[in-house]
């Protein structure tokens, strides 16, 4: 009458290797979860956090603008 523990025993031994995968594939996934938000997280930050004097830094150095621009842009910001 004890055909809940004997049922896993009877597939040959794959019973007890659903809830170990389940399990395993739970705490995987809340890993996978924290670990990219806590990433993520402070690449934003970091991009929030830029001044307007940096971004002009980058758009000189990218070239969108020339070195007459960025003087005035600078000049306007300080």
């Amino acid at each position: 009458m004890m055909y809940g523990y004997y049922n896993m025993m009877d597939w040959g031994g794959l019973g007890l290797f659903f809830p170990i995968l389940f399990f395993g594939l739970l705490i995987v996934s809340f890993f996978v979860l924290f670990r990219n938000n806590s990433c993520c997280g402070k690449e934003e930050h970091g991009k929030l956090e830029k001044t307007p004097l940096d971004i002009l830094k980058e758009r000189y150095a990218k070239g969108e603008i020339d070195k007459k621009e960025y003087e005035e842009k600078k000049k306007d910001l300080s």
